[in-house]
């Protein structure tokens, strides 16, 4: 496994634990085991196609790639969710930006 692709994981871990804490906070503490699990997955697997061996391409372009990534696979967990959890949705495109946007700034170290 590459460098790039252990530190999204990583990272995408990381950001899902910020995601299920919020989601957990804005549910009142009663969101189910099932839904905390599930939104965190979705961080991992954001990290896992963030973190996929891309070509090189310039930042901005990077990012918009992080972004629809983002989009995409938080739109699988927020229609499983009977589209009940918009914030959780635009968090998963700004943590896909975010992390393409790290990944990005030290590619050169992850090498």
């Amino acid at each position: 496994m590459s460098r790039r692709m252990t530190a999204a994981l990583i990272g995408g871990a990381l950001l899902g634990l910020v995601c299920v804490v919020g989601a957990y906070v804005r549910s009142g503490f009663t969101a189910s085991p099932v839904f905390v699990f599930s939104l965190w997955y979705n961080r991992v697997v954001i990290g896992l196609a963030v973190g996929a061996p891309w070509t090189s391409t310039k930042r901005n372009n990077a990012l918009l790639r992080g972004g629809l990534l983002g989009l995409f696979i938080s739109f699988a967990f927020y229609t499983s969710t009977g589209f009940q959890d918009p914030i959780s949705f635009a968090a998963g495109i700004l943590y896909g930006v975010i992390l393409e946007g790290w990944l990005s700034r030290s590619e050169k170290k992850l090498s």
